[in-house]
């Protein structure tokens, strides 16, 4: 038997139905035998939502009132009484077991099974499989509209079935006409109709993932604004009634391992991963989601691993996995263990365990658990920050992708830019300089699409371009020297920063809106060299706090030559400055300044890149030229071109009080020029690679 359904919500209709959050408001079903033909008594009931407030279209297409529900059964109340009126129908017709048919797909998974998640009551088993009228349909009718063009009325249009909804009450027309059109299609003796439900996954699945696997960029969405303390299991209850793919959550993690508010996830085909991007600004608690779309690629490389001894980790499947942080270097298997304690065992005894390392084998601090079911997990989380050794540790619920992307990305030492870029032409800027002190003369743009170019600001400032300063443009790269969303721009006064920040304040730039805020020149000195910028106020990039300052640090504050991020990896010839002598100070050549496309100023992430140089950009085009006329203007302003063998050094696990004569002790025996220290060791190229923690400096 099936049980034909039809819901309706106080918000959106029809092809938006569920993707405004809104709750829902009314259900109407009716009992069709299969076999017979016979029908069941056709059943209308409202719901009394916690929010009587209704929507235009709402109003209009239903007819309800918010006095009419206020008078309704809540949901829970409703899905009880449907269960006992639907067995009741089924007894009368000689059945015992039916199977859920709807317009769509829409009410079953993106109103009922969301709505009670969020409500904390559990859906019958009904709810988890069912047919798609439209499918079944255009199975059954192959020449008739595609299934995403398809609704109730074309149906019944397509057969010759009357469609005046005028006749009916909202929701009888709509069930009565699907009855209809189901007795139709079973007179077509079709045999393949109402075969194969749809299903509706009771529980996300984890498991790993290999980088070798061949992944559909239609199925992969980015989540954005998530709680830092979100799991795997948190994200697939937000997008519940959905069907995520075998280990397809995929938490991202910034530069030191923590969570970043972001997660990739890979849905089981095209159609589930539209029906994800409806959930736009839908709420996680008290926060709204971001979806959109994302690729497969980039789903990879955070989620996809190929190391033998992870893959073994993760085997063991349908276990919780929580990661333990700030664990003593010195900590054992048995350490572990014991501070976990007999109410909380790890599956598996030490083969529940992964300690992370550093590629040199040094332990990191943090390791991952495996336990068996939920209760040993809740009773391990109780643990958080109790002290192991002189240590309090941190416990928090983690994925599978998290463990492939601590374990085997977060210390990988090869470069995050793998080649060397084409040179670029070097010019003589006029003269520039950031701008410091505490007016409050420029805006910072937050929330930019990730494609946003230079083009795309300007387009967005309208107007108020004239008013930007040269060179004033800076947009901020995370990372992996990619946008990060977020711009500053110099305005030539505070009045013209306030008038845009005023104007251009949550105005749309291609599919999102685009956050501006008035601040000043320090502020943003602040954010473009690390630090950060919130309601408590500046956090100091790692170049201000003590200890952390490398002695020649102020010498790229200070110097007039502005050299890109890849100049400053890989110093190719032409761009390598010459190192000075004695007989040569007194006279210093002009500076040779780089600039990108547009003299756009881009930002790197200080804590991946450091020292980082004023301008960094790594994303932007650059303008080619043969390596004569880089030469040629490198002759023309009096800057030599270094021989061959230059390389840049990376020096980790420096004491963080070393100084620099302790440094050139080290490298004693080493040509380096006496009067500055900046000299060349002879390295082959697997030396050169990115400087990403703030202990580690240049030795050129």
């Amino acid at each position: 038997s099936l049980v034909v359904l039809f819901g309706a919500t106080a918000g959106a209709y029809g092809a938006k139905l569920g993707s405004d959050e809104r709750e829902l408001i009314l259900l109407v079903w009716q009992v069709v035998d299969l076999p017979s033909k016979k029908v069941g008594t056709l059943h209308k009931s409202l719901v009394k939502a916690d929010n009587l407030e209704l929507s235009d279209q709402c109003r209009e297409v239903s007819g309800l009132t918010p006095e009419g529900l206020g008078k309704a059964e809540p949901l829970d109340r409703v899905l009880q009484q449907f269960s006992q009126l639907v067995s009741s129908d089924l007894k009368v017709l000689g059945r015992s077991s039916y199977t859920l048919c709807s317009d769509g797909q829409l009410l079953i998974r993106q109103v009922l099974h969301p709505e009670t998640s969020k409500k904390n009551f559990l859906l019958s088993d009904c709810f988890y499989s069912f047919y798609d009228l439209r499918k079944e349909f255009h199975t059954c009718y192959p020449s008739s509209a595609a299934v995403k063009d398809q609704n109730i009325k074309t149906m019944a249009e397509y057969l010759g079935l009357g469609t005046d909804e005028t006749e009916e009450d909202f929701g009888v027309w709509q069930v009565k006409t699907m009855v209809a059109i189901i007795v139709s299609m079973l007179s077509e003796s079709c045999d393949d109709i109402f075969t194969e439900p749809e299903t509706v996954k009771y529980k996300y699945e984890t498991g790993p993932c290999s980088k070798s696997e061949t992944v559909d960029s239609e199925t992969v969405i980015r989540a954005r604004g998530l709680p830092w303390q979100s799991s795997d299991q948190d994200i697939a209850r937000f997008f519940k009634g959905l069907n995520i793919a075998k280990g397809g959550v995929a938490l991202c993690l910034n530069a030191q391992g923590r969570r970043n508010g972001e997660a990739l996830v890979r849905f089981v085909n095209s159609e589930q991963r539209d029906l994800a991007l409806e959930r736009h600004k839908h709420h996680m608690g008290s926060r709204y989601i971001e979806v959109y779309k994302a690729t497969g690629e980039e789903f990879l490389k955070i989620a996809g691993g190929t190391s033998n001894e992870v893959a073994q980790f993760l085997s063991k499947e349908n276990q919780v996995i929580i990661r333990m942080r700030g664990l003593p270097f010195t900590a054992t298997q048995e350490d572990v263990l014991g501070f976990l304690g007999p109410e909380c065992p790890v599956t598996g005894g030490k083969e529940g365990l992964l300690f992370v390392k550093y590629p040199d084998g040094r332990p990191t601090g943090d390791a991952f658990v495996l336990f068996s079911c939920e209760e040993y997990a809740q009773n391990a989380l109780k643990k958080h920050k109790e002290i192991l050794g002189k240590r309090y540790i941190e416990l928090f619920r983690s994925t599978a992708a998290e463990v492939q992307q601590v374990v085997l990305n977060r210390y990988m030492s090869t470069p995050l830019i793998p080649t060397l870029p084409t040179p670029i032409i070097p010019v003589i800027p006029p003269p520039y300089t950031i701008a410091t002190g505490s007016v409050r003369d420029c805006v910072r743009l937050r929330g930019l699409p990730y494609t946003a170019g230079i083009d795309d600001i300007l387009e967005f400032m309208g107007d108020a371009t004239g008013d930007i300063k040269p060179h004033g443009v800076h947009m901020v790269l995370n990372q992996q020297g990619r946008p990060s969303g977020d711009a500053f721009i110099q305005m030539k006064s505070a009045d013209k920063a306030f008038m845009v920040a005023q104007k251009c304040h949550k105005k749309m730039m291609k599919d999102r809106y685009v956050e501006v805020f008035q601040c000043s020149g320090e502020e943003m000195n602040f954010v473009l060299m690390g630090g950060t910028l919130n309601r408590s106020g500046l956090s100091p990039p790692p170049c201000k706090l003590p200890c952390l300052s490398p002695p020649a640090y102020a010498a790229f504050q200070t110097a007039a030559a502005v050299i890109p991020a890849e100049a400053a990896l890989y110093q190719p010839q032409a761009l390598l400055p010459a190192t000075r002598t004695p007989q040569a100070t007194a006279a210093a050549p002009p500076a040779v300044t780089y600039y990108p496309a547009q003299a756009a100023q881009l930002y790197m992430n200080y804590t991946a890149y450091y020292p980082s140089p004023p301008v960094s950009p790594t994303t932007v085009g650059y303008i080619a030229a043969p390596p004569g006329a880089v030469a040629a203007a490198a002759t023309a302003t009096h800057t030599p071109i270094l021989p061959q063998p230059g390389a840049l050094v990376r020096m980790q696990g420096l004491p963080y009080n070393t100084g620099m004569k302790e440094i050139l002790s080290f490298f004693q025996g080493y040509q380096y020029a006496t009067d500055d220290y900046n000299g060349l060791i002879q390295l082959s190229d697997q030396a050169r690679s990115v400087l990403q923690a703030p202990k580690e400096w240049v030795c050129l």
